[in-house]
């Protein structure tokens, strides 16, 4: 909307990255088209991932509808945010309410302004989150990252290095402490721009240096490769597995330079997640050569204690979490 006038009164804005949880907040608005309506309340998170790229502010701020649009205004009267949606059951206000943060709300307007729509950026990959049980397996320390489960062949992340496996720990020198957290700081990026992201891999950090691309809403996603039928052997194993090797043909076709085939699996590992089929590539950060190898790592394990497999299942990766038992029970 625009129009001709001059001399009209102003908010002024604030700065959304410095509001607290607990600081009070006002929101205004015409609820059930009551104009000029204040009502008032805490914030009572930040950050709050209701989508990809939009980190709300939550608040138990009275909000219906009618509200959406108007300002959320901190106690120094600067506007932090923008009302846009409650969650409910009822249709109604149940104390629950998110804005849009002002800093993205202007970073949005800016580019409308400029070229007419909105720019986010991409790397290409499918993500997973990281559970604390496997961060400790892997000696990662602590539930941060996003997990990469797969890599677009030739985008950004594909260019730079990124595999299936990596934990994607920071991105353009911002932490990613959930999987939430990566699509919407890569899509903050200007695509052309070349940023360094920090992926742990096997045990250790590594700095990868990525090109970002631009998000289309169209992507193509990975199907699953059928498995062969299952055989015996795997009563034999700590860990309830037997695995054969992969010849050339086989890692060529999958993608990968080592790994072991599971050919059978036992109910307790089946109940874990492992599938006939699967591609076992490392175990507790250790690259699998062989099966040999597989095996012989399998039998040192401790019975009990987690240990990490990361499989590639398809074109998709992810961390499995499976406990040795002892041989014979």
């Amino acid at each position: 909307m625009k129009i001709d006038a001059k001399n009209l009164p102003a908010v002024s804005i604030g700065d959304s990255k410095r509001i607290k949880v607990g600081e009070w907040v006002v929101a205004i608005g015409s609820p059930f088209g009551l104009e000029n309506t204040v009502t008032a309340g805490i914030v009572s998170a930040k950050g709050r991932d209701t989508g990809d790229y939009t980190p709300f502010i939550q608040t138990d701020v009275a909000v219906n509808p009618g509200n959406s649009g108007g300002p959320l205004i901190n106690m120094q009267g600067q506007v932090i945010g923008i009302n846009s949606q409650i969650y409910s059951r009822t249709g109604g206000f149940m104390g629950i309410s998110f804005a849009i943060p002002i800093d993205e709300a202007i970073r949005v307007v800016d580019q409308l302004k400029t070229t007419g729509f909105v720019v986010r950026g991409k790397i290409g990959v499918a993500i997973d989150s990281v559970s604390r049980e496997l961060a400790e397996s892997i000696g990662l320390g602590k539930p941060i990252g996003a997990l990469v489960r797969s890599v677009e062949a030739g985008g950004a992340a594909d260019k730079a290095g990124a595999q299936a496996g990596d934990i994607i720990t920071r991105f353009d020198g911002k932490t990613i402490e959930r999987a939430t957290d990566l699509p919407r700081i890569v899509g903050e990026v200007k695509p052309g721009t070349r940023v360094p992201m920090q992926v742990f891999r096997r045990g250790a950090e590594r700095t990868l240096q990525v090109t970002v691309s631009e998000w289309a809403k169209e992507t193509k996603t990975a199907s699953e490769k059928p498995t062969p039928a299952p055989k015996s052997g795997a009563e034999k194993s700590p860990i309830g597995v037997a695995a054969v090797d992969l010849n050339d043909a086989q890692k060529k076709e999958l993608g990968v330079k080592s790994g072991v085939l599971v050919e059978a699996v036992q109910a307790s590992a089946e109940r874990d997640g492992l599938r006939v089929g699967d591609v076992v590539t490392t175990m507790n950060n250790v690259e699998i050569t062989s099966a040999k190898q597989f095996r012989d790592l399998a039998a040192t394990l401790p019975a009990g204690k987690p240990v990490a497999l990361l499989v590639r299942r398809g074109d998709a990766a992810q961390f499995i979490l499976i406990r040795p038992k002892a041989i014979g029970e």
